[in-house]
């Protein structure tokens, strides 16, 4: 098995380079970001639709890099990754999300999810694949990262490179990979003589590897409907399927929690075997978790803050939410409640404790003395055709640069029709087209976006999709698996503290049956503080 600096086309974290990209070199007029690259610790002002883009600038143009934008949540952070990926070059930004799971919960976070921040961790320990943006919502900030995946290599593999059968499997059983007789999800893997299939975490199709004795003769993607390969590959990373992995400090720390903490012996034995369990990545703050991932940022790393007030509003809600969980859960575990239980997330102070100077970003001004982008937005245009193109004709005799950026090239098609019909003709450009979308004119191009704005000072209008349509994107998280519903019964008692994923922690009273609607059922009860019920 052999490393690569050049990630394959589908290799994670790779983007096709975007037409927008040309797009920043016009963001070199606004005032405010050439303020902020003066100063270290700027505050600035810009509104959300112009982040994107002015965001793409400032990585551009700072000499330090990474560039960390912690946003208030992981929805925003994911929104403004989607949008950075129009405007840089491929690689250049990852998203480093938050587990989907509440602390102490008994469900494993996502594959992908645990997969994407694994090769996030791994590109900062490696100075030449380092991206040039990293976004993290405050949750994810705050979390403590599991022993030791900070310095966890993936696993590599190439065409025409030497593949031991079972050494390879032994790895991906190692970081969480499940042996199947057919994968068809993401940490599966399955071996049938000379060929091993495995859909790593990162990945958007499965994986095929077609060995010849011990040589890699052939490395393909396939289809999980048909299982037939459908593109060829010469190089993969492999990242892990579990966050948590079980490397002899982690052993030798789960067998002293025997002695320390008999009250999860059953969990301390399972880790000391080796084995996989659904939430075992919960008992992390057990097995010495300590670093965030502001420890292991580089030091030419800039921390950018939006919305300073509103994070540390969210990170104390989560430090509470935490408590009040630990609290209900350590009678049900009988361990004393008085004992302090290890976090999962760090107080939020510790944050920027050896960030250095750090960019902030507000929507609005805090002062009338804060460097302001200028940029506003589209408005309610959905219905107001006419009104949109006279202000496009208005923009272009001033001398701007109009883009309509599209979701697809058949979209793209039908808003040029449409505003061809109010007397604005804009062409269509492909991948290939030559055109500079910085010059002056305007054009359609498929780059999809959340929002789009007007930026004078750059000379530039920006018009996406969800802006003509009135039909918002919205930023998906991967969910997590959950439990086998006869494993979570066979461990759930009355008197048992229960979260619920809307209401909280409630007390579980049992199974009960009731008559509704002249229909008998049993229903699942959970009482909650104030005598309120809910029947499940």
């Amino acid at each position: 098995m052999c490393a690569s600096p050049t990630p394959t086309p589908d290799s994670p974290g790779h983007r096709h380079r975007m037409r927008l990209a040309t797009l920043t070199s016009l963001m070199r007029r606004e005032p405010a970001l050439m303020r902020a690259l003066a100063d270290p610790e700027a505050r600035l002002a810009i509104p959300e639709t112009a982040r994107a883009i002015s965001f793409a600038t400032l990585a551009e143009l700072s000499s330090q890099s990474p560039l960390v934008i912690a946003c208030p949540t992981g929805a925003m952070a994911g929104q403004l990754a989607d949008d950075l990926e129009q405007f840089l070059a491929p690689d250049d930004v990852m998203n480093f999300p938050a587990w989907e799971t509440l602390p102490f919960e008994r469900v494993t976070p996502n594959v992908e999810t645990m997969g994407q921040r694994m090769h996030v961790l791994w590109r900062l320990s490696q100075p030449e694949r380092r991206p040039r943006v990293i976004l993290a919502g405050v949750r994810a900030l705050l979390q403590l990262l599991a022993p030791g995946t900070e310095s966890i290599e993936p696993i590599t593999v190439r065409r025409g490179g030497i593949v031991d059968p079972d050494q390879l499997a032994e790895r991906l059983v190692a970081f969480g990979y499940r042996r199947e007789d057919l994968v068809e999800h993401r940490g599966e893997f399955a071996r049938r003589g000379a060929i091993i299939d495995v859909f790593p975490s990162t990945a958007s199709s499965p994986l095929r590897l077609d060995l010849w004795g011990d040589e890699l003769d052939r490395l393909t993607r396939f289809s999980v409907n048909d299982q037939r390969s459908v593109e060829d590959v010469d190089l993969e990373h492999i990242f892990p399927a579990r966050e948590l992995i079980v490397t002899d400090a982690v052993r030798a720390r789960a067998e002293a929690l025997v002695a320390e903490e008999p009250w999860g012996r059953e969990q301390w034995e399972r880790i000391t075997e080796g084995a996989w369990f659904d939430g075992m990545e919960s008992w992390a703050p057990w097995l010495g978790a300590e670093l965030l991932l502001t420890d292991v940022l580089p030091s030419e790393a800039k921390i950018v803050l939006i919305e300073p007030k509103r994070m540390r509003d969210r990170a104390v809600d989560l430090l509470a939410e935490e408590d009040d969980l630990a609290s209900a859960l350590a009678s049900t575990w009988a361990r004393d409640p008085a004992r302090p239980f290890p976090r999962l997330h760090a107080h939020p102070d510790r944050l920027l404790a050896d960030s250095g100077a750090v960019w902030s970003v507000s929507s609005v001004p805090e002062s009338p003395t804060t460097p302001v982008v200028e940029a506003t937005g589209w408005g309610p245009i959905t219905a107001d055709a006419d009104g949109l193109a006279a202000r496009l004709v208005h923009l272009l005799g001033r001398g701007y640069a109009v883009v309509v950026a599209a979701d697809g090239a058949g979209s793209a098609k039908r808003l040029a029709d449409l505003l061809a019909e109010h007397g604005v003709d804009l062409p269509v450009l492909d991948d290939n087209s030559a055109a500079d979308l910085a010059a002056p004119g305007a054009r359609v191009v498929v780059a999809p976006l959340h929002r789009g704005c007007s930026l004078p000072n750059a000379g530039l209008a920006l018009l996406c999709e969800p802006d003509l349509t009135g039909r918002r994107r919205t930023h998906r998280r991967p969910r997590p698996r959950r439990r086998d519903a006869a494993a979570f019964f066979e461990d759930l008692a009355t008197g048992n503290y229960v979260v619920h994923h809307q209401h909280g922690i409630g007390h579980y009273e049992g199974m009960v049956t009731r008559t509704i609607g002249g229909v008998e059922r049993d229903y699942l009860l959970v009482s909650y503080k104030g005598g309120d019920k809910l029947y499940i």
